[in-house]
């Protein structure tokens, strides 16, 4: 199928093309649990991603930067108070993008086009890639709101881990580089411009440098065989027993023990 803006999200093409949130659902990251059953699940539509609060900000911010923002508050009345006002996240979001907005860097890699879909196939199947800015031939850049810039995430067994890596978005800047290489031929430097939630928001634009893009593509490529197994109904997906869907549709099968409850700490 050819993906447009309208169809990008739908069954069909998810079913069809892998992602980088289809991956990271599927493999997970430092920061987020896999779960091969809850990406199934998600990817037949019969589990979805509650809309917390922090990802409508980052939609929200999206949002401004796609020049569809109107669209997203008739559609999203949640993030308004009874009185028709914006919630105080929201306001602080308009906050970010003020910020961001004050800084001619910043907004110079916001300057390409934006939301550019591609494809490619890579690791024996297709992948697509919406890119929020995009300077043909210069640079890939992908905005993102963040927590902290600055604050670093402990990771067991690693050690501290910058939020980049904590939340995959290495993963993120190896596929799309590698996508746009295989349309364009040319490996462009991936960068993320992130602007933060803090009361007073902080921004920066950094690149991720290749030796982590390639790490980040060889682990991709590593566990490629696995996930098209599992989406493609080889094998039963494996449940975490920890995520919202899991809870959801856990069966108990008998009685465990008292052990079992730190099992893993």
């Amino acid at each position: 199928m050819v993906l447009t803006a309208e169809n990008y999200y739908s069954k069909e093409a998810n079913k069809e093309y892998m992602s980088v949130s289809q991956y990271k659902d599927f493999a997970g990251t430092y920061g987020k649990m896999a779960c091969e059953f809850s990406a199934i699940e998600k990817l037949e539509e019969r589990w979805a991603q509650k809309k917390t609060t922090p990802l409508l900000v980052g939609s929200y911010v999206d949002s401004y930067f796609e020049g569809t923002v109107g669209e997203f508050k008739k559609e999203t009345p949640e993030i308004f108070t009874q009185d028709g006002g914006l919630k105080a996240p929201y306001i602080q979001a308009d906050k970010i993008i003020e910020r961001m907005e004050r800084d001619p860097l910043f907004m110079m890699y916001m300057s390409g086009k934006k939301q550019v879909i591609m494809t490619a196939e890579l690791f024996g199947t297709k992948w697509k890639i919406k890119i929020d800015s995009y300077a043909e031939g210069i640079a890939i850049t992908d905005l993102k709101v963040v927590e902290s810039i600055t604050k670093p995430k402990w990771v067991r067994d690693i050690g501290y881990l910058d939020f980049i890596r904590y939340w995959g978005y290495d993963i993120q800047g190896a596929i799309y580089q590698e996508v746009v290489y295989r349309n364009t031929g040319l490996r462009l430097p991936f960068y993320i411009a992130a602007g933060t939630k803090e009361e007073e928001p902080n921004i920066e634009v950094i690149q991720v440098t290749q030796n982590y893009l390639d790490e980040a593509k060889n682990m991709v490529e590593m566990n490629m065989p696995r996930i098209l197994r599992v989406k493609n109904g080889e094998v039963e997906p494996d449940r975490c027993e920890m995520c919202d869907c899991c809870r959801h549709t856990k069966v108990l099968k008998r009685p465990i023990s008292i052990t079992n409850l730190v099992a893993g700490i």
